[in-house]
């Protein structure tokens, strides 16, 4: 039988690295791992989270996910795998109830319906599979797996002895008298059912429609003693059913098979990440698959946005203002000034998501993206002072930039967001450039947020970004990034708002 790996990675060990456990240390400063908690949520069984906190290391497997992804955009193969996955589910819910149940037959009988339930999931799924055709070497691979596993003699005995076993116990039929506080189990011997006779005789006492006090009978997962105390009486007067139901538990303990099983857990992501993107979709934003390189430099995106940021604005009923960047030649960092509340550090965060997320081999958020596979993000946010580490904040944001520096290299991205504001403009300059000047050096691409307009022409590789302000009322933001010299008027309104002096402020003080 064909082996199949994974639905998530091309090959055996996609590159180099495995699944990591953790989240990366930029998650939070990039808003991630509000992206993430948000695509996961309410599949906590599926322990979705690690292939998120888990880059690809190559453009091949990108381009294996994305071509998985595009099948799944196809809302008949979306359906059959998603009624899959609802079938898995079900299965694991008897399974569950086998383990708690504390009365043996009801624990074979609940096994017994797990099996059952796989089996017809499988099955179902390989003939919606043939029948729609993917075309992605992914589903192809299962499809071509799952041709062999329903055609071989495991799961064909499974399958045989599971339906032989339901009818077996569907055709058990038993009789109980009850009479004062005992009861009597015998096998039915085609004693006389008086149900009809009954009903007919008081059918004459019946005048007009009568308001129905019966309550809908709910079945249980739970069994009385007395319940199990009877059912242990039937097993006993039919050991050629209940008997082969024992050996069936026993012998397959181990029935589903270990690549269905990851298949189900592993195509949750496509699917987390697909109903998740339909929030935004409904909203009119878009998202494109980027062409991603490991090689060329060249970056940019229309139309992107953040989509932390955004999914918060869509709860509230608020616009969403998309961006565009890009970086040609030998251009590698922007440097983004503005007044404060601009939208800097949101464009920024836009950076970074759409990368980690091109990383992923996701769709990301715009309508066409061109983004570098980096070997890592790291981010420079602002930190509240640790007073545990005995360090001043200048100090504490000297020692985590030089951490940075030491472990990137030339394939690596930088997300610098209003670093060294607790010092003197003229040190923050002076630090500034000098980080600056070792990360141009790597030819790295870079965002860096900053009140200082004198980084924006600081060499050939950098590009001025400003966050732009209504013409008609330069205290309007209009949240849009645009391609232009800084003006020189970011840093005198930081001054400004920080002694209180800034217009809104002032206006504030003096009125009566």
């Amino acid at each position: 039988m064909a082996a199949f790996g994974s639905i998530l990675f091309e090959g055996s060990d996609d590159g180099t690295r495995g699944i990591t456990p953790e989240a990366p240390d930029f998650f939070r400063d990039l808003n991630l791992d509000q992206i993430v908690e948000a695509i996961t949520s309410g599949r906590d069984e599926y322990d979705l989270m690690p292939f998120f906190y888990t880059p690809l290391t190559n453009v091949a497997a990108i381009k294996y996910r994305h071509q998985i992804m595009r099948d799944l955009e196809n809302e008949a193969i979306f359906q059959s795998i998603k009624s899959f996955s609802n079938q898995m589910r079900v299965m694991r819910q008897h399974l569950a109830a086998s383990e708690k149940s504390c009365y043996k037959h009801q624990k074979e009988r609940w096994f017994l319906d797990a099996v059952e339930v796989y089996c017809d999931a499988t099955e179902t799924l390989f003939h919606d599979l043939c029948r729609l055709s993917p075309a992605s070497p992914g589903l192809q691979g299962f499809l071509l797996f799952l041709k062999q596993y329903t055609a071989s003699v495991a799961f064909t005995t499974l399958r045989h002895e599971t339906k032989k076993l339901m009818a077996d116990l569907s055709g058990v039929r038993y009789s109980m008298l009850i009479r004062d506080d005992s009861v009597t189990v015998s096998n039915y011997e085609g004693e006389s059912d008086f149900t009809a006779e009954v009903e007919a005789t008081f059918a004459k006492f019946k005048q007009g429609a009568a308001k129905d006090y019966l309550s809908a009978y709910r079945p249980s997962s739970g069994m009385s003693h007395v319940e199990a105390a009877v059912l242990e009486l039937v097993a006993r007067l039919n050991p050629h059913v209940f008997l082969p139901l024992l050996a069936f538990c026993q012998n397959h303990k181990d029935f589903a098979d270990k690549a269905v099983l990851a298949f189900d857990r592993e195509v949750q992501f496509y699917i987390a990440w697909l109903e998740h993107a339909q929030i935004f979709k409904r909203a009119g934003l878009k998202f494109c698959y980027p062409l991603v390189s490991d090689t060329c430099k060249t970056v940019s995106s229309r139309e992107g946005f953040d989509l932390a940021l955004a999914g918060k604005l869509i709860r509230e009923n608020r616009t969403v203002v998309c961006n565009d960047f890009a970086l040609d030649g030998q251009e590698r960092i922007f440097v983004v000034t503005g007044p404060n509340q601009g939208g800097k550090t949101t464009f920024a965060r836009m950076f970074g998501q759409l990368h980690y997320l091109a990383s992923l081999g996701l769709p990301v958020p715009g309508t066409e993206a061109r983004l570098f596979l980096c070997d890592r993000l790291y981010t420079h946010f602002e930190r509240v002072e640790d007073i545990t580490t005995l360090r001043g904040k200048l100090q504490d944001d000297l020692a985590r930039i030089r951490q940075i520096l030491n472990q990137a290299t030339s394939n690596s991205i930088f997300v610098v967001n209003e670093a060294f504001s607790s010092t003197t403009l003229k040190d923050a300059v002076y630090l500034s450039r000098k980080i600056m000047e070792r990360i141009s050096q790597r030819d790295a691409l870079c965002v860096w947020v900053t009140f200082l307009d004198e980084l924006s022409r600081f060499d050939a590789k950098t590009v001025s970004m400003v966050a732009g302000v209504s013409p008609d009322n330069p205290t309007l933001r209009t949240f849009k990034l645009e391609r232009r010299p800084a003006d020189g008027l970011s840093y005198a309104q930081a001054i400004a708002a920080k002694y209180g002096l800034a217009h809104e402020q002032i206006k504030k003080r003096v009125r009566p």
